[in-house]
């Protein structure tokens, strides 16, 4: 199973190398964190939990800031149910959009843009009545809302309400194209949701990829030592210097002693 966290950039158009256009959506995906990992023994369920964004520390509460301790300040934070043996992660593991490929299958879920209070005819299609022939000010109304022996309405009934800002998933769309010193994710089709808004990719095939934190090698000290002769000439040598240069002071103090006597 392969997952990352992102937000959208808009929609643009690309060419294949065939010359068929293309349209797609930008996303501005991780990277992303590994902000825990639950496993079925210990939490009852197993799934990882992922960090993406950047948030000032201030406006995390205690309990937010012990939770990411020793990790960067994030924005948005999801869950991904998974089974562990197939991704491998732990926490404070980071990964980009390097974990898809172009041709990958993957399923986007995001929050439609609200729409406020609508009426039948925009939030279920309904055609409406004539507008002429007697209907006067019924053009955009539901009409009749039901049979009146039952003096009740049916669960269910398709009326005017709120629209718009719900959780919405498309399935099975590709991604055509991976630009990794961006950042981004184009993929093919409309997504759900507004520019800027969080949205959640993933797929249940192939494998995670992440980045590892590896401590740097402690460097070891290294003592100078004497240096010591090669072989032994070099010692010999060594101890001819030394006694030739006691001899010479015992030499000057003799023609001393004779200059003495000799006067």
């Amino acid at each position: 199973m392969k997952f990352i966290l992102g937000t959208k950039l808009g929609m643009t158009q690309v060419f294949r190398q065939d010359g068929t256009v293309v349209p797609v959506t930008r996303v501005q995906a991780g990277p992303c964190v590994v902000t825990q990992v639950k496993t079925a023994k210990k939490d009852g369920v197993g799934s990882v939990q992922v960090g993406f964004g950047s948030q000032k520390k201030f406006r995390l509460n205690k309990a937010m800031r012990g939770h990411l301790k020793d990790l960067s300040s994030v924005r948005f934070i999801r869950e991904f149910r998974t089974d562990l043996t197939d991704t491998g992660l732990e926490r404070g593991d980071t990964f980009t959009v390097k974990v898809f490929a172009p041709g990958d299958k993957v399923q986007v879920v995001g929050k439609s843009k609200g729409k406020g209070f609508q009426g039948v005819v925009k939030r279920h299609g309904f055609a409406g009545s004539p507008a002429t022939h007697g209907h006067k000010d019924q053009l955009r109304m539901p009409g009749s809302i039901g049979a009146g022996g039952v003096q009740r309405v049916f669960k269910g009934k398709r009326m005017a309400g709120h629209m718009g800002d719900a959780r919405i998933t498309v399935k099975n769309l590709e991604i055509v194209e991976v630009h990794e010193d961006a950042g981004e994710l184009l993929i093919k089709g409309a997504v759900p949701g507004a520019r800027g808004s969080l949205l959640i990719i993933s797929s249940d095939e192939g494998t995670m990829e992440v980045q590892k934190e590896t401590e740097a090698p402690a460097q070891e000290e290294v003592q100078a030592e004497p240096e010591m002769p090669a072989n032994e000439d070099q010692k010999e040598e060594s101890t001819v210097s030394t006694e030739e240069t006691s001899e010479a002071p015992a030499a000057e103090e003799k023609t001393e002693e004779e200059n003495k006597d000799v006067q």
